[in-house]
């Protein structure tokens, strides 16, 4: 070969190694994340940088129900989501034959009850009204919260999922009226007491260690989850954003950040 096809072969092979290394740096895995804004898509913006150098580029879609995030990851319109505890996401699945897990739990967000016409469970007059989530996850996880504070008593087998029929002891006669989860904050004014997620609480401007009554323990077994497909729980993009929720930087940002309101779970 003579030295004008060494020069061509060198240059082929020059500009095929410069396409290559092009393409690796200009194609970052995608990740589309759905959350509730407050506080779950503030912890991800947290971790958006850190997966940025492990060259995954993350995109947080924000939801206001708790309906259409694990529908959307089924249908495979998000790559995970991260708004619900466990026994929800369990619930959730079961009753619409979706086959997802979680890779990571993040942190606890308290239930606490809340009022603008008491300030203390004590002033809770009979016949008061009571609202709480409609989910059956969360109304059950209402329901025992009122019974940790001594306003109801549910039947000994009635579970993670009671519901207001399950109440075997109502002293005070309450009227408990179950609702959405994210209307709680607005009818607020409207009942004697609203049991509210931590979630709806902190946007509304409730400051759950401050404005609860009664509240949520940190032996709580609702840690909140990221959740996946369970075909996608090995990949490893997802796997790097499961580490980077359960990393330093996050305890750290929970713990300077919400004050006690929201507990690492890691």
């Amino acid at each position: 070969m003579g030295k004008k096809g060494l020069f061509f072969v060198g240059v082929f092979l020059l500009v095929s190694l410069l396409v290559s290394q092009t393409f690796s740096v200009a194609a970052p895995t995608a990740l589309k994340v759905g959350a509730s804004p407050t506080p779950h898509a503030e912890i991800l913006e947290v971790v958006k940088p850190m997966l940025a150098r492990e060259g995954i580029e993350l995109t947080i879609i924000e939801f206001q129900d708790y309906v259409q995030p694990n529908l959307a990851l089924a249908e495979g319109e998000l790559d995970a989501n991260f708004f619900q505890h466990v026994p929800y996401l369990e619930q959730f699945s079961k009753d619409h034959r979706l086959d997802l897990t979680y890779i990571a739990k993040v942190h606890v967000e308290p239930m606490g009850v809340y009022s603008q016409k008491v300030k203390s469970l004590a002033q809770l007059k009979d016949r008061a009204v009571v609202a709480v989530p409609n989910d059956p996850t969360n109304c059950g996880r209402a329901l025992m919260l009122l019974e940790q504070a001594n306003l109801i008593k549910l039947r000994a087998d009635a579970g993670l999922l009671a519901t207001e029929l399950d109440i075997q002891e109502n002293p005070k006669k309450l009227q408990v009226k179950a609702l959405e989860a994210a209307q709680l904050p607005r009818v607020l004014p409207e009942v004697d007491l609203a049991v509210i997620n931590t979630n709806y609480a902190l946007p509304a401007g409730l400051v759950p260690t401050r404005d609860a009554l009664f509240i949520e323990g940190g032996e709580s077994p609702y840690a909140n989850v990221l959740a996946v497909r369970t075909v996608d729980q090995n990949k490893a993009a997802l796997q790097k954003l499961a580490q980077a929720l359960n990393s330093a930087e996050v305890k750290a940002y929970l713990l300077e950040n919400y004050a006690g309101d929201i507990v690492p779970a890691f």
